[in-house]
């Protein structure tokens, strides 16, 4: 087997290095820590973080887009593990929840108030809209979903809704984190409000 060459075990560090850095920072939020914090957390020098990135400001944008990338990675493989229309529409706004599950409402209220990384949020939460409108429009071809809703339209829907989990309204009109407003909205966009009455959960017909 070959070794790793420096240039491989640096990458391998950096990758380390940003994995930790976005589970500390989904967990406490980045607002009230300052570098030192970060390196004693990380135990890493400042030297390190400064080699990531020239700043605070610039380490945490970088940290989000770290982690933006690599829930992207997750999400579209948990999309490609399924066949059926309905399916691979449903396992992509799950896997979305999964992925915003461990962020802390206090990075999330943190991340809003930060327009550098606010950006990112927005900029990949446009690109998740377009892919459900993709997944949507796949699905009506396969035959798999009603076609007499435009797909334009709920695509435009499902959009609103995730510019509002993003931009914190739908945390604070219904209280849910924004990994509950993603499975909320799987549940809504495919089951709807109406409750299946063969669950077994469902109470009995009354006899005739």
């Amino acid at each position: 087997m070959t070794a790793p060459t420096p240039t491989r075990r640096g990458a391998a560090r950096h990758s380390e290095l940003f994995d930790a850095l976005v589970a500390l920072l989904l967990a406490e939020g980045f607002a009230h820590l300052t570098l030192d914090d970060v390196a004693g957390r990380l135990r890493c020098s400042k030297r390190t973080l400064y080699a990531l990135a020239g700043s605070k400001e610039q380490l945490v944008r970088a940290a989000v887009v770290h982690f933006f990338e690599r829930a992207t990675t997750h999400v579209e493989a948990a999309v490609a593990a399924e066949r059926e229309p309905t399916r691979r529409l449903e396992a992509y706004l799950r896997a979305v929840a999964a992925e915003l599950a461990p962020a802390s409402p206090r990075f999330m209220d943190d991340l809003a108030a930060f327009p550098p990384a606010a950006d990112v949020y927005a900029r990949n939460t446009r690109a998740a809209a377009g892919r459900v409108g993709e997944l949507i429009a796949e699905g009506v071809a396969a035959g798999a979903f009603r076609d007499d809703v435009p797909t334009a339209f709920a695509a435009e829907v499902i959009t609103s809704t995730m510019v509002a989990v993003q931009q914190r309204r739908v945390a604070g009109a219904t209280g849910l984190g924004d990994a509950e407003a993603y499975d909320a909205l799987a549940t809504l966009l495919l089951h709807g409000l109406t409750r299946d009455l063969t669950s077994p959960a469902s109470p009995a017909s009354p006899p005739a």
